[in-house]
């Protein structure tokens, strides 16, 4: 299977191809802001060295989210128009598992609770627990790191994602958890992998991906009479 992935929804962008089993093209470049504008020069270089045309793809993936308003839709919107293009279907994975799958394939011995923590730009993270072979526990959730104070304490849970750092500060180095090492961002080559081992098959009978937000846009309209401010 052939697999285009794509990533903007957190604070990088990301595009990767997949190959059968094998990532035989990725580009990762963590930014703030700028995606829209870096994804499709992205997206040419992954397909130029990897030397396949876009008709040729099976499948395009794309994260669905939890992340910023702008970023989630920047992703769906240009995977969309690429599958329009090739006849591809769509595959969304969402950004709490690709962040996972990616900490929980780095291990030897996968522990038996992993808790994926991603800024929001906000007071809250985003979190969601997963088992040791990837699969969510729970649903995804916006909450206070404060909060999770008691669940950090028990030393089965494996903690991944950007927002990591921020519960490490706040239970200390007492804390009976671990805390996976790197950026802890989405990565367009799990996404691939996640798409791939699900199948354009189901891709195609799930429907297009929607974007999972656990916020409303920030952006407020103008009153009636009232253009918008400056």
């Amino acid at each position: 299977m052939k697999v285009l992935a794509l990533d903007t929804a957190c604070a990088a962008c990301s595009a990767a191809v997949l190959d059968g089993d094998a990532i035989v093209a990725e580009r990762f470049e963590a930014m703030a802001r700028g995606q829209t504008e870096a994804l499709m020069p992205m997206v040419s270089a992954v397909m130029e060295d990897a030397r396949i045309a876009f008709d040729a793809l099976d499948l395009v993936a794309v994260t669905t989210g939890p992340g910023s308003f702008t970023g989630v839709r920047t992703g769906l919107a240009a995977a969309r128009g690429i599958a329009l293009g090739c006849g591809a279907p769509v595959a969304g994975v969402t950004t709490l598992e690709a962040v996972a799958r990616r900490a929980l394939g780095r291990l030897e011995t996968r522990p038996p609770v992993t808790l994926v923590a991603l800024t929001t730009g906000r007071a809250e993270l985003y979190v969601q627990r997963f088992d040791a072979g990837g699969a969510p526990l729970d649903a995804a959730a916006a909450v206070l790191p404060e909060t999770l104070a008691a669940a950090l304490a028990d030393g089965r849970l494996f903690v991944a994602g950007d927002g990591a750092e921020r519960l490490r500060e706040i239970v200390g180095t007492e804390a009976g958890c671990s805390f996976a090492k790197g950026p802890g961002l989405p990565h367009a080559a799990e996404v691939a992998r996640i798409g791939a081992a699900r199948g354009a098959a189901a891709a195609r009978a799930g429907g297009p991906p929607q974007p999972v937000y656990l916020y409303p846009p920030r952006a407020i309209p103008p009153a009636a009479g009232r253009g918008l401010a400056p």
